[in-house]
């Protein structure tokens, strides 16, 4: 058994900075890159990129960034890749990974591609075996929205992951797992740690959650931004694992950012629930037993995690169309700012209602006089603000005309508007969130090797 381990995370999303996963494996001293891609929105971004064209669906950036990668293989043959880059159509991402490898000097390189997260073909079978998958937000029946799904897709654990390292592969690239999975999978294939070892599991899990959202764990995002070092260089995550499960956050040497107890603890409990029962896969994690402790020099010792038996149920993500939006900006400033934006935005929808045209869902903001952000103090007397002004509705051509309000205020509005020279904003496809549960056991993950 090997005595430590280090899994650093290059990518929290698709969108991330395309040159952390380079630096991460130049500098890191890694046995093991994830790249972390997905969300819920973006399943259905990919979702819709499928639709149009059957072999795309997944996260293209992740292939120019292992092309980036290639030389950093070669120089270090032991370091692993492992992406949820996948997304909707995880076999094409993988052919397209071999033929980048194949191309290279690293021929010998397996790529295993991990499946059968995608519940979309077996959707009408599934109901009729009992399955409802009944919204867990609002218990609606999934005969609801049924005849508009463009994707349904179960969030699976480690098992297959493990199983790719296991027959060799280099690289691994799944679609939906759970995120922190990414760092599990590794972690239960190089210290061979028991499927029940609930405690080991929890570990590496909440190692996974530190890290998944790479630099929000390193000085992003962090309250003390203004004495932040070198924040252009900031350092991707690094979890330093012992056999034992207790682990280190740290980040690569002669990097920008900071890691101490405060951007840990911050990313710990980001986008957390209940923090004695985080539901994952493979575990239910209680993060209220874990303790930390500030080693300095930028790194973390993390121990004392506790786990839970893992759910019978596995999450399931579904997307649906729900119509189309739009949304408009304009710059307002002047005295009175606030309040000229405001009726400014309610000239735009009492032009549409005269027109012929309501809508579903409307909003009106004015950023800058605490629109994101209530402060509770009194800025009605900006003299700049962001007038937003959006729209929702089943029909396009409703959703269409909005877009054509904008402009007409430049001159027949209140006097400060101005902000109009990016031309008419765009009207978007909504894709609306619907989350369910599954039996674990109707799930059943592939894994191919090529």
């Amino acid at each position: 058994m090997r005595s430590s381990l280090r899994i650093g995370n290059g990518c929290g999303f698709w969108g991330d900075n395309v040159d952390a996963p380079i630096e991460l494996a130049r500098d890191g001293k890694l046995d093991y890159l994830t790249l972390e891609y997905l969300a819920e929105l973006t399943m259905s971004i990919l979702a819709l990129l499928k639709q149009r064209d059957p072999q795309f669906g997944y996260a293209h950036d992740f292939l120019g960034v292992l092309k980036r990668l290639v030389p950093h293989l070669q120089q270090q043959p032991p370091l692993k890749v492992i992406t949820n880059a996948g997304g909707m159509n995880p076999l094409a991402c993988g052919q397209q990974a071999r033929t980048i490898l194949d191309q290279s000097e690293l021929k010998s390189y397996k790529v295993g591609v991990v499946t059968g997260d995608d519940l979309l073909p077996r959707l009408d079978e599934l109901q009729a075996a009992g399955h409802p998958l009944i919204n867990l937000d609002t218990g609606e029946p999934l005969e609801k929205i049924r005849s508009k799904i463009v994707s349904a897709n179960a969030y699976m654990g480690s098992q297959p992951i493990v199983e790719a390292l296991q027959r060799g592969a280099n690289v691994v690239v799944t679609g939906r797992v759970a995120d922190a999975c990414l760092t599990v999978g590794p972690a239960i294939h190089e210290f061979g740690w028991k499927w029940d070892d609930w405690a080991k599991l929890s570990s590496a899990t909440v190692a996974g959650h530190l890290i998944e959202c790479g630099a929000q764990a390193t000085g992003g995002l962090w309250e003390h931004w203004n004495t932040t070092p070198d924040f252009a260089n900031v350092g991707y995550p690094i979890a330093e694992f012992a056999p034992s499960g207790d682990f280190i956050i740290t980040k690569p040497e002669r990097t920008g950012g900071v890691v101490n107890l405060q951007t840990v603890a911050g990313q710990l409990l980001y986008e957390v629930n209940n923090p004695a029962a985080y539901y994952t896969p493979d575990v239910v994690s209680d993060f209220t037993s874990i303790a930390l402790k500030d080693l300095g020099q930028n790194r973390v010792e993390v121990t004392k995690a506790q786990g839970k038996p893992a759910p019978d149920k596995l999450k399931v993500s579904i997307a649906y169309r729900d119509g189309f939006m739009s949304s408009g900006t304009l710059a307002i400033y002047g005295g009175n700012a606030p309040e000229k934006a405001r009726q400014a935005g309610q000239v735009i929808l009492d032009r549409l209602k005269r027109a012929g045209f309501t809508y579903a869902r409307t909003n009106i903001e004015t950023i800058g006089a605490g629109a994101v952000v209530p402060l509770g103090n009194d800025k009605s007397q900006a003299t700049e603000v962001m007038l937003r002004v959006a729209v929702h509705d089943p029909n396009k051509a409703a959703v269409e005309r909005f877009t054509k309000e904008f402009a007409p205020l430049v001159t027949a509005g209140p006097p400060g508007t101005t902000g109009y020279t990016t031309g008419r904003p765009a009207v978007r496809e909504v894709f609306a969130y619907w989350p369910a549960l599954i039996e674990r056991s109707v799930v059943k993950p592939q894994v191919d090797i090529l």
